[in-house]
């Protein structure tokens, strides 16, 4: 004698193969009875549609665009409330209608796709509905034959297109130390640097760079385990562009947390018009497109701290909360905007100085923390844009402190 639960799979596989059998009949009112009235029908990476009207719609269109449209149940079966159908689709693109903005080709398809049925109370409540797209689009003529020529000259300028992509917006991974890496990004002179940490089998990720950098970043994290959380070295709109993207908990300086969770792209500190004339016009159109927007802050960070095996270091001056990472054993330093080693209005890269005096909350204490830094005496301080500073590192950090910009 079969079960109860045997019975209860019968019944909901018997149910499932009566609404494919109205639809091969093209009974559409007997297709729509098989539905709840609140049942959702999901064409995944298509639409969804909703109960018995709902999906006698979507079908009526279908026959429209393929008249003779024929669906054979290869297998079905059930367990623990659901039940999956396996089907094969044929039919000929002769119209009169469109199918998804298409006009009718003539084409014959043939596909095979599978279906994934809640059932209860006898109706069908939800349905996942799989097919191959790509393979859909191929059989209709608007990709080309698997194998073909055509083909192969399409994944060819696929092919250069990401290699442009991943040049401007930044996807390669440069070594920096031991369990560091960084990725260089910002059109066109990628002069924006972040930083990953080995973290757990994931990655910290040190400042975010511009919103540009969403992409690449997080193809770079994936690489190394995927993102763990996102540490802010200051919340300036080309530090925390891409930060919202990265689909990671986010930590700033408790002095960071009010403009990290700002809509503005401005600090309320700086003052433009000290650039040069260049500088005044492109720079106020320029940041907010660095920019990703207002930020859910996780938590927050400062001096003393440990993140993934470096300790935070307080270098406020150029942002009130700016922070720095420094590792004791190898005496690295990661330093966001502490110096610059690049003109912010030209890209011309340069010696170290102290940060343009346009964007500096207090200059004079941007000088004190270029002086702090070099007290811990580091074998080499990579900032947040441009090249770091290696060799002779405390004598370079010390004359940095008297480079000012008016």
């Amino acid at each position: 004698m079969a079960s109860s639960t045997e019975t209860a799979h019968r019944s909901r596989t018997e149910i499932a193969k009566r609404y494919f059998r109205a639809l091969d009949d093209h009974d559409l009112e007997r297709a729509g009875r098989c539905w709840a009235e609140s049942g959702v029908d999901r064409f995944v990476g298509q639409q969804e549609v909703v109960g018995p009207s709902g999906v006698r719609q979507y079908f009526r269109d279908l026959l429209a665009a393929f008249p003779d449209f024929s669906i054979e149940v290869l297998e079905a079966t059930s367990a623990r409330h659901r039940t999956a159908v396996r089907w094969r689709v044929t039919g000929t693109f002769a119209g009169p209608a469109d199918f998804q903005g298409l006009r009718p080709t003539g084409a014959q398809i043939e596909l095979e796709g599978c279906d994934v049925m809640t059932i209860e109370d006898e109706l069908i409540q939800h349905n996942d509905s799989y097919l191959d797209s790509g393979d859909l689009a191929r059989q209709l003529g608007v990709l080309p034959p698997a194998g073909s020529s055509l083909e192969a000259r399409l994944m060819r300028l696929a092919n250069l297109r990401n290699k442009l992509r991943s040049w401007r917006y930044g996807t390669e991974i440069e070594w920096v130390a031991e369990g560091v890496w960084l990725v260089r990004g910002g059109f066109p002179a990628k002069t924006m640097n972040v930083y990953l940490l080995e973290d757990g089998g994931q990655v910290t990720v040190f400042d975010a760079g511009v919103a540009d950098m969403t992409v690449g970043l997080r193809s770079a994290a994936a690489r190394l385990g995927g993102v763990k959380r996102v540490v802010l070295g200051h919340a300036d709109a080309d530090h925390r562009g891409a930060a919202a993207g990265l689909g990671a908990a986010i930590y700033c300086h408790p002095r960071e947390r009010d403009a990290a969770e700002s809509s503005e792209s401005f600090r309320s500190y700086w003052n433009l018009d000290k650039l040069d004339p260049h500088g005044r016009v492109w720079m106020p159109r320029i940041i907010p497109k660095w920019d990703g927007g207002a930020l859910e802050v996780a938590g927050t960070v400062q001096e003393g701290d440990a993140v993934a095996g470096f300790q935070v270091v307080d270098l406020p001056g150029h942002a009130p909360g700016l922070i720095g990472l420094f590792r004791e054993r190898d005496r690295l330093a990661l330093v966001s905007d502490c110096f610059y080693t690049l003109d912010p209005q030209t890209g011309l890269k340069g010696p170290p100085r102290v940060p343009h005096s346009a964007f500096n909350e207090s200059t004079e204490q941007a000088a004190a923390s270029i002086r702090k830094l070099a007290a811990l005496e580091p074998s080499a301080a990579w900032p947040g844009h441009a090249e770091p500073v290696t060799g002779e590192v405390l004598e370079q950090l010390h004359q940095a402190a008297s480079r000012t910009t008016p």
